[in-house]
């Protein structure tokens, strides 16, 4: 017979979880798993077509793959066009929501942290839908996230960065405490701002690290990109 804790239906609300790929989403899961009111259902990252990698980070599609695997969590992409504008943007993404109304998720998380007209933006397309949205660090202090995304044992590497706001030579480095000290006093720690982004290979949120390497560093479009690639060996 089965056990009657087996048979009871899960009351805890589904969440979809729209994933970068970087420390604030890291950080953002992390909080929203321990939650026990909540179960992740599943990420939600935007693909860039063409270059079939995530929009902005620019981190290929397979190590994408490789953080889902390890996540243990199922992922959904949104694909959009290259330089893509809102208007598609907003479609891509309502499409992608309403597949997932459809599946009986009512609620979407995000790793924003102080951007208020972001925020304000997100909540005002999901309400269109009627979603809700939740924001599991918002208004944290960005240096005490900083240290706790190294005191955790998450690992992560820069995948780009706006070199009008941080020197390219950032671009490939791993984060740690020396990174974060080294960072000029204009930058936020957690480059909420944009001055740069992240791809995360480990951490207490993985069942396994992701195996990478540093490949080309690049200028496009205005931003630094280092590449990574899977280490297979």
């Amino acid at each position: 017979m089965a056990s009657l804790l087996t048979t009871l239906p899960d009351s805890r609300t589904p969440v979809l979880f729209c994933w970068s790929g970087g420390k604030d989403s890291a950080l953002a899961l992390y909080a929203l798993l321990k939650r026990a009111d909540v179960r992740v259902a599943g990420l939600l990252t935007t693909i860039t077509d063409g270059y079939d990698r995530i929009s902005m980070h620019g981190v290929r599609r397979s190590l994408l793959l490789k953080q889902a695997e390890a996540l243990g969590l199922p992922l959904h992409d949104v694909r959009i066009p290259p330089q893509c504008v809102n208007p598609i943007y907003e479609l891509r993404m309502e499409q992608a929501l309403r597949a997932q109304l459809g599946a009986g998720v009512r609620t979407v998380a995000f790793g924003d942290i102080f951007l208020e007209d972001l925020r304000q933006y997100r909540e005002r397309n999901l309400a269109r839908l009627d979603i809700n949205a939740i924001f599991p660090i918002w208004k944290r202090d960005t240096h005490e996230l900083a240290r706790e995304f190294c005191d955790l044992g998450f690992r992560a590497i820069v995948v780009c960065v706006d070199p009008n706001k941080l020197d390219r030579s950032f671009a490939g480095r791993e984060l740690t405490p020396r990174f974060f000290a080294e960072l000029p006093e204009n930058v936020d720690p957690c480059g909420e701002n944009g001055e740069f982004h992240t791809f995360v290979f480990a951490g207490p949120i993985f069942d396994k690290s992701i195996k990478v390497r540093r490949g080309e560093v690049v200028d496009r479009d205005g931003f630094t990109f280092c590449d990574l690639e899977e280490q297979t060996q």
